[in-house]
């Protein structure tokens, strides 16, 4: 075979294998959560990244981008990313308590409850004592109480969210303690298998926290 034929024939095939390889928005979205779950947070990103430049209408539904950028320390790009998940899901005090929190690492906990998104109609447990919480209306003991409610997996579960955002409101604070001994709580007491669950699993793992 001559030199340009081979050389036509290698470009050829890594065109075809670049097409071959081009991944569907199912594919990067699974991909993206995938990378998230095995606490990849970097490559988490970027695998929504490429989902968007697929599908930008997109964007707004991903509210899994924003927890991934929160891990990569990008708190400008997960306070965006909250807001414009805000105006397609008015109803979900969890959109603004990881609002908030990227908000409190950029800039500060006042800053952050100046901007904090206001909330009607989440009538899960313990989400109204948690959005009180950060407002600075509440307290860590009325969000536990409320999670006592119910019993078997449904205890356990408000349990797990519970003790998530207590983690969450206090690495905000930078009360580094308390924070941690409320994750774990969440990621190995009250462990649960969804994707808030896996959440605190994955938040031990990138702090460090799951090898003490």
């Amino acid at each position: 075979m001559k030199p340009f034929l081979i050389l036509t024939s290698l470009i050829l095939a890594t065109l075809l294998g670049a097409q071959e390889k081009e991944k569907t928005p199912n594919e990067l979205f699974r991909e993206g959560v995938a990378a998230f779950y095995d606490a990849r947070p970097k490559e988490s990103v970027a695998a929504f990244d490429k989902l968007i430049e697929l599908v930008p209408e997109s964007k707004p539904q991903l509210w899994q981008r924003g927890l991934s950028l929160y891990y990569t320390d990008d708190y400008k790009g997960g306070r965006e990313q909250f807001e414009v998940h805000q105006t397609v899901n008015t109803a979900d005090v969890e959109n603004a308590a990881w609002h908030f929190i990227c908000v409190a690492r950029a800039e500060n906990v006042e800053a952050a409850r100046k901007v904090l998104i206001p909330i009607e109609g989440d009538s899960r447990i313990p989400m109204k004592e948690v959005h009180e919480l950060f407002a600075g209306k509440g307290s860590p003991e009325a969000v536990l109480k409320a999670a006592e409610s119910g019993e078997g997996e449904d205890l356990r579960n408000h349990r797990c969210y519970a003790h998530l955002y207590l983690g969450l409101y206090f690495e905000a604070l930078g009360e580094e303690a308390k924070a941690k001994d409320h994750m774990i709580k969440a990621a190995k007491d009250y462990s649960m298998d969804h994707y808030m669950g896996t959440c605190a699993q994955v938040h031990v793992k990138v702090r460090g926290w799951d090898a003490e």
